[in-house]
């Protein structure tokens, strides 16, 4: 232990000794890093917004679902008698933080002045859930209104789309069970801020509403919404296989595991050959199958561009050691003459590097989280259609502590790595020739 530390100290007045050379090299080191933070903390953010305003708006960490059939060729997004539903859940998952009820549905809606657009419809009871109100920025209006019955939600593109604005009266449409169109006059009653893709597509109105709308009973509604507490998240796979073995052996029908959103299996259901109620049970990743793509390209561009950080800073160390070597030839020779062994030698050299590293890892990820903090202070903004990237009108970093120490560690073993192969040559000089050298 204390050749070791000899050695660190020995390791560290060497960069001392050569401050301009450590600065420099330093420098690109905590930059580098700096970057690394920054695209992680904005990838993990993305995930974190992705994972929150999703769970929130349409979908839950896991979800009950499902399709009844009135004949095998009619279908609609639909579960029959929830309530007993919702108790097989609880007793099933005391994993779940809460369990809410969503309708689900799609049709046209046609303003006073002509214009119209198809929509995914979404039934919610607002009063029993708080954090709707907080995942949304409300531009106009009160989402309060939403437990009145006949009132909708909109986002604001969809509302310049109608040309709508808040109070106005809008029409439903859409097919009912039994293949009649049925329509409800809706009043405008919040206008949101765009999320991204999420509020491309979706409008909100009472469950009660979307009920008269398709003429369904009291007990029907479109899905169980379950959100897990947070230690419990990272398990959804498996929670999602014991909550689909409990519902089998309650004597339900369920759909294979298919990871696709539910209008998209909606049109498949259609052509297959049954009738009446199957369960679906879904991940909140299976509900956004259709947009997780986003968050894998940036993971991709993150590690390509990562990886070409590192070869830079790779190809920088090695070429500085070798200059440092060939400047410090004499005193390596003398240190091999006194008696040094040569693991002591190239030992050295990798202390070095790996000293040179930490500094600049360290120097790079507080450069980051202050960057980060600065950017999270900011409330900047982003265009529309960058919102389909990070999924909130405002741009928000994220990190954890095991990026932090992953970040460090990571530069700091690049660093020794790089440094690898000059102290190994370093160290295989002859005494003598090294003693000899000039220049």
């Amino acid at each position: 232990m204390a050749g070791l530390i000899i050695d660190l100290r020995i390791a560290f007045m060497n960069l001392v000794e050569h401050g301009r050379r450590t600065a420099l090299l330093g420098t690109a080191i905590a930059s580098v890093t700096c970057l690394f933070v920054l695209l992680t903390s904005l990838s993990i953010g993305i995930r974190q917004a992705m994972i929150e305003s999703a769970t929130t708006l349409m979908t839950g960490h896991l979800n009950v679902g499902g399709f009844f059939k009135v004949t095998a060729a009619q279908a609609i997004p639909a579960v029959t008698e929830y309530e007993a539903l919702v108790e097989l859940v609880r007793r099933t998952l005391p994993e779940a933080a809460s369990i809410v009820q969503r309708g689900r549905g799609g049709g046209k809606i046609i303003s006073d002045t002509g214009s119209s657009m198809p929509a995914a419809i979404s039934g919610i009871d607002i009063q029993h859930e708080p954090d709707f109100k907080r995942v949304l920025e409300v531009v106009s209006g009160d989402i309060g209104q939403l437990a009145r019955p006949n009132t909708l939600l909109l986002f604001e593109q969809q509302a310049k789309k109608l040309d709508v604005k808040l109070g106005d009266a809008v029409t439903i449409t859409a097919a009912t069970t039994r293949g009649v169109a049925n329509t409800i006059d809706c009043r405008v009653v919040a206008i949101a801020r765009e999320i991204g893709l999420l509020s491309s597509y979706s409008v909100y109105i009472s469950n009660a509403s979307l009920r008269d709308l398709y003429q369904l009973r009291p007990d029907v509604t479109g899905a169980l919404h379950i959100r897990l507490k947070p230690e419990h998240v990272a398990d959804v796979d498996r929670l999602a296989a014991r909550l689909r073995g409990a519902l089998g052996r309650a004597g339900y029908r369920l759909m294979q595991p298919d990871p696709r959103v539910y209008f998209i299996k909606l049109q498949s259901v259609t052509h297959e050959d049954w009738s009446g109620q199957k369960l679906d049970v879904t991940t909140w990743e299976d509900e956004l199958s259709f947009i997780m793509w986003t968050l894998r390209t940036l993971q991709a561009v993150n590690f390509v561009l990562l990886l070409i950080l590192l070869l830079i800073i790779v190809a920088g160390i090695m070429n500085t050691l070798w200059i440092a070597i060939r400047e410090r030839t004499r005193e390596i020779g003398t240190l091999r003459a006194i008696g040094m062994q040569r693991s002591a030698v190239a030992r050295l050299f990798l202390l070095e590097a790996a000293l040179l590293g930490l500094f600049g890892a360290s120097s790079g990820v507080a450069l980051g989280v202050v960057a980060m903090t600065l950017i999270n202070a900011g409330n900047l903004r982003v265009p529309v259609s960058v919102q389909l990237f990070v999924m909130r009108s405002k741009l928000q970093l994220a990190l954890e502590s095991s990026t932090v120490l992953w970040a460090i560690l990571l530069f700091t073993l690049v660093a020794g790595v790089a440094a690898l192969y000059p102290a190994l040559r370093a160290a295989r000089r002859k005494p003598v020739d090294a003693m000899a050298h000039f220049g």
